[in-house]
């Protein structure tokens, strides 16, 4: 490619010697600029344009930010941000953007905010590890979910994730459980897509008992337009029961919280219990203030020993529209059919 550069560069200079005039000087430096972007170029062509080698971008990052943050996204959009900041007493997910790319959760009750200050959008936790309360943030006797570190990321075209590690730690700082947790987004069509949280948590104390309660160990805090006291959405299970009256502290495979985010927009989201959890279908605790939880210990306690562990699968869909139960059932069918992560 080179070659033909370098005859117009001879042909100048020939042209150059040749003249003996005054022109033959510009003849000259317009010769010498020729020739050494020739080069510049003979030389990035050589070395395959200066190293760059642009490779293919995944449409779906896990991006660390500052102060204790992550967000997941896909082309450059939020769809969701973990936060596990040490100050906290338990990490949590705020927002979880809709494909209208408003939140469909808030922090806290929309009536209640102090009292009600542990709803933390989307988080982990339970009232009772051994006589801890982990659920709530004010009283005697509460412990602390703290992070430790970020394990790892994950970027893809289809999903984005990160893998982190946390000690719930009783108010005397002794560590109680060991935690492993995985928080991944896989997208969907038209901005839709499904969270999945993977739970491992392992014994550090000689007996640990995860006491019988229906608070834990994943809870949900919709946005308020959304809640059909204060919005009109609508409340639906897996076996077709509608709103608290129906569903409260009923089994199911899935419970889906929808209703308007903005004027004439509804979205929603599909809490789904996975099949491998040991208490599946799982007791949902609902209500129509907003919030939606599933129960691991409704029916009784759990008692693990020293080095054993407990692992937990949970699925939230967001969506679009006011989905119909086969919608749902078949997202929940897709979801089923999943594995459980294998924590290293």
């Amino acid at each position: 490619m080179w070659l033909p550069r370098f005859e117009k560069i001879r042909n100048l200079f020939r042209l150059d010697t040749r003249a003996g005039s005054s022109s033959s000087k510009v003849v000259s430096c317009l010769a010498l600029s020729f020739c050494l972007s020739g080069y510049s170029t003979l030389i990035a062509e050589s070395s395959g344009a200066g190293g760059y080698r642009p490779k293919p971008i995944p449409e779906m990052q896990a991006l660390p930010l500052p102060h204790d943050q992550l967000s997941i996204q896909n082309k450059g959009t939020e769809l969701l941000r973990f936060h596990f900041g040490n100050e906290l007493r338990r990490p949590f997910i705020y927002p979880v953007n809709g494909p209208s790319g408003l939140s469909l959760t808030r922090m806290g009750h929309p009536h209640d905010p102090h009292g009600h200050s542990h709803h933390n959008s989307v988080w982990i936790s339970h009232h009772m590890i051994n006589e801890i309360d982990f659920w709530g943030d004010r009283g005697a006797n509460k412990g602390r979910i703290v992070h430790q570190k970020v394990d790892s990321l994950e970027d893809s075209d289809i999903h984005a994730g990160v893998v982190s590690s946390s000690l719930w730690k009783d108010p005397e700082d002794q560590v109680v459980f060991k935690e492993w947790r995985r928080i991944v987004a896989e997208a969907r069509p038209e901005g839709q897509y499904l969270m999945i949280i993977d739970l491992k948590l392992e014994a550090v104390l000689p007996e640990v008992t995860i006491r019988k309660t229906p608070f834990g160990m994943i809870g949900v805090r919709m946005a308020k337009s959304i809640g059909v006291h204060d919005g009109g959405g609508r409340i639906i299970n897996s076996n077709g029961q509608i709103n608290e009256e129906e569903t409260f502290w009923k089994s199911a495979r899935w419970v889906d919280y929808s209703g308007q985010i903005t004027s004439g927009v509804v979205e929603g989201l599909t809490l789904m219990d996975h099949p491998n959890n040991p208490n599946h279908p799982s007791v949902f605790h609902i209500r129509n203030d907003g919030w939606m939880g599933a129960c691991l210990t409704f029916d009784g306690d759990r008692i693990l020993k020293k080095g054993e562990s407990i692992q937990l699968r949970y699925g939230i869909y967001v969506h679009s529209n006011l989905l119909t139960p086969a919608e749902m059932e078949l997202e929940w069918g897709q979801f089923g059919e999943t594995k459980r992560f294998s924590f290293k």
